[in-house]
């Protein structure tokens, strides 16, 4: 079963990613604090990142670039959502995927099975099951 650790503020979104993400097979992980992202995505070695890039404590870019400057996690599937369009930003500093809200829950799924699957993770169960 494929990991995602979720971060973002905004807790109702949090909670609406997360049972979206676990109807469609994922294990879902979260940071307890923003200050403990990158040692929970350290501890936790979740198969994806699905990252908001503006965070009320810390730069999402900015958190991106350090997860791609670490060894342990420069590899790491990271996938950017933003409410305004960041796409080229992310990009150019390292994300997998960036999808701008609001997107359409099937483009979540669609995006991080390619991406982990793209990197050689494990990939959920069949999504198609929701609906049953």
């Amino acid at each position: 079963m494929a990991k995602v650790m979720i971060v973002d503020d905004d807790e109702t979104m949090q909670s609406l990613l997360r049972t979206l993400l676990q109807l469609d097979g994922f294990e879902v992980v979260e940071a307890p604090a923003f200050n403990q992202i990158i040692s929970t995505a350290r501890s936790e070695c979740p198969d994806a990142i699905l990252m908001d890039c503006i965070l009320p404590e810390v730069d999402g870019l900015e958190l991106l670039r350090q997860i791609r400057s670490d060894a342990d996690l420069m590899k790491m599937v990271v996938v950017m959502t933003s409410g305004m369009d960041y796409e080229q930003r992310c990009l150019e500093r390292g994300a997998n995927a960036f999808l701008q809200k609001p997107y359409p829950p099937e483009r979540l799924n669609e995006v991080l099975q390619h991406e982990i699957e793209k990197a050689g993770g494990a990939a959920p169960p069949d999504a198609d099951l929701r609906g049953v």
